[in-house]
This record gives structure tokens, C-alpha cells and sequence, in this order.
């Protein structure tokens, strides 16, 4: 075996961090999948969950989409029971869509679990030295990446 060249190991990084994101997000994946939702309604939804909340004409805007194709995609979502239109407190002549209790309940108990369930797997079937080289790797490619 000759001698391994950075770029070479750079890459061999490179595509094990992409493999491992992928198998972390695969639970991620699978349940927005069960969600039946097109790219753009993703979009429109990920908008709205960081938010309290928007007018039509500030998701178009955040969204970077036509006020009349996130019109439609709202009325779809709402048909849906995911989102819902709520008369705006400062204004009752305009209102406010906002993603369902249903949504943020999910987004704040189930997602996280989610999320973690894979590396928490991969852990209890790694031995403890195996845990121990895992997060000391870790910890000095982190420290790597923050010297310059």
C-alpha cells in the first residue's frame, strides 16, 4: 500500500460525513415522505414553522414564489387541516396563515426524536472504546477544522 496523499484522505472524509448525514436524516426523510408533500409546499412549510405566523404577501416574498402559487398551495395545505388562516391581531382585515398545533407538536416532540434515533442505535451497538474513538474523532476533526 503506498502512501495516502491529503486529498485523498480529504475526500475519504468527505464522503463518509455524507454518508453518515444521509443515514441520520433518513428517519427525517421517511417521515416527511408520509407527509405527501411537493418541494414547494416543503418549502412553504419550513417557512412557516420558524414563524408565527405571515401574511400571504410575506410567505410569497420569504418563499420567493408568485402570491397566486403560494395562494393555492395554501389553500391546499389548509384543506389538508395543516395549516390554518387566523385574522391577524393587529389588523382584522387581514390574516395570518400558521402551521396547525397538529404541525408544531409534531415539529417540536416527534422531529427531534427523530433525528436522533439513528446515532442513538449506532451507539448502543458500538462497545465503549468504540464510543470513546467515535466522539475523541470527532471532537479532533473539530478542533482541526477550527485552526487556521
Amino acid at each position: 500500500m503506498g502512501v495516502v496523499s491529503l486529498n485523498e484522505i480529504a475526500l475519504e472524509i468527505d464522503g463518509n460525513l455524507r454518508e453518515i448525514q444521509r443515514a441520520l436524516r433518513k428517519p427525517l426523510s421517511a417521515a416527511i415522505a408520509r407527509g405527501d408533500l411537493t418541494a414547494p409546499q416543503r418549502a412553504i412549510m419550513a417557512i412557516l414553522v420558524r414563524s408565527d405566523g405571515l401574511s400571504l404577501k410575506e410567505l410569497s416574498k420569504q418563499a420567493g414564489l408568485a402570491h397566486s402559487t403560494v395562494s393555492g398551495i395554501v389553500d391546499r395545505l389548509e384543506k389538508r387541516g395543516i395549516l390554518a388562516r387566523k385574522a391577524d391581531e393587529s389588523d382584522g382585515r387581514f390574516s395570518r396563515i400558521v402551521v396547525t398545533d397538529v404541525v408544531r407538536d409534531f415539529v417540536r416532540d416527534k422531529l427531534p426524536e427523530l433525528a436522533i434515533q439513528p446515532l442513538l442505535g449506532a451507539l448502543e451497538r458500538a462497545s465503549p472504546a468504540q464510543r470513546k474513538k467515535i466522539i475523541g474523532g470527532l471532537r479532533t476533526l473539530r478542533a482541526a477544522l477550527g485552526e487556521r
